[in-house]
């Protein structure tokens, strides 16, 4: 077989359009990291929970494996559906179940976006918010935060004035951790085109809530007279990143029924679904989560401002660092002693690491490692 020319014949056949995305950055290899380091890693590069699920949820996926894998799941997730439209006064019409709730991003970009049409997001940003729109061809606007990483409202005001068919708006914002106030949200919603769908991306909510000034985004475009979709997701504070279940709460049932169009029948799977309905009723174990991870938060960012680094208010369970050098280079070093975080490389922040928090056994190697690479860069 002439590889060569299969190879050439391939690339003719891809879009314009897939050929020039950026490919996803799901941080190093954890097996490659632990053959430099030649110990064991800690895994700071996805924003995961370090403290696991419920046992309510272990016994929940144990059950639903037990009683076997050879069906297909329920393709709608009834009872999912309806225990989350529950738990938020919400009819269960108006929840759409993913793998993830990138799932769903993907899927609003597939049943609204025309090539061409315009999509407004934030810089520094999640960047699956660029690469889904730009997969069918649209064109993306992203809006840089101010010096200090706050919410710049004019520069918003005027993005919003050219007209974008579909707005991505994350609170708090994925990488900074930073979040917008009520006030914030409630004039960028104002200020947002009537016939645009908003997407307001809430995965880090639930750690964001401690704080009296957050504003539950559900609450807040409920009554409002326009196509909005709030996402959430199981995958963070929840701790079940590993069987990926997401969901959306939309203005109305008909943005519902044209996701459902363009969705994979099954997207959910079975033990996935029972392990949301059961870390959905585990309140505890959720509140419990959540003030570890505020205190750790709090505890490491005081130790890096202490060493000298800039680190962004965070009201999430990751930290944006800006580490005074090439992150990629920061990231390389932290590989050695065997710790994976997320280099940044979106243009202006090319100095700044995300990095999730674990443990604080964890947490304490990290700052100790970051500092020593750090403090020996500076000239």
């Amino acid at each position: 077989m002439n590889h060569a020319l299969a190879a050439a014949t391939s690339a003719a056949l891809i879009r314009r359009e897939v050929a020039g995305l950026p490919r996803y950055d799901p941080g190093a290899d954890t097996d490659e990291v632990a053959a430099l380091s030649g110990g064991r890693v800690i895994k700071l590069s996805n924003n995961e929970n370090p403290y696991g699920v419920s046992p309510a949820v272990a016994e929940a996926v144990r059950l639903s494996v037990a009683g076997g894998v050879s069906r297909y799941p329920d393709p709608t997730g009834k009872r999912l559906a309806e225990a989350i439209g529950g738990s938020l006064d919400v009819p269960a019409d108006r929840v759409v179940l993913g793998n993830g709730s990138e799932n769903i991003l993907e899927l609003l970009c597939q049943a609204v976006l025309d090539p061409g049409d315009l999509v407004v997001t934030q810089a520094p940003g999640f960047s699956l918010h660029e690469i889904f729109p730009r997969v069918m061809g649209a064109r993306v606007r992203k809006v840089p935060v101010t010096a200090d990483f706050g919410f710049d409202a004019p520069a918003w005001r005027e993005a919003l004035a050219a007209d974008p068919k579909l707005v991505f708006l994350a609170n708090p914002c994925n990488p900074t951790g930073a979040m917008l106030g009520a006030a914030e949200l409630e004039q960028v919603v104002a200020d947002i085109p009537s016939g645009a769908l908003l997407v307001l991306d809430e995965a880090y909510g639930e750690f964001a809530r401690l704080d009296p000034e957050y504003p539950d985004g559900l609450e807040a475009l409920r009554d409002k007279d326009r196509p909005w979709i709030v996402l959430r997701t199981f995958s963070k504070a929840y701790g079940l990143a590993g069987v990926r279940v997401g969901y959306g709460i939309a203005s109305d049932t008909d943005l519902i029924q044209a996701l459902d169009r363009v969705r994979t029948p099954y997207n959910v799977n079975h033990p996935a679904q029972e392990a949301a309905v059961a870390a959905l009723a585990d309140r505890s174990h959720l509140a419990d989560t959540v003030r570890r991870t505020a205190s750790e938060i709090a505890r490491v960012t005081g130790l890096l401002r202490g060493a000298g680094l800039r680190v962004v208010p965070s009201a999430t369970n990751f930290l944006f660092i800006d580490t005074g050098c090439r992150s990629d280079r920061v990231a390389q070093e932290l590989h050695r002693a065997g710790i994976i975080v997320k280099a940044w490389r979106e243009p202006g922040y090319e100095n700044y690491i995300r990095a999730s928090l674990s443990t604080p056994e964890d947490n304490d190697v990290f700052v100790r490692s970051l500092t020593d690479i750090c403090v020996k860069d500076e000239p």
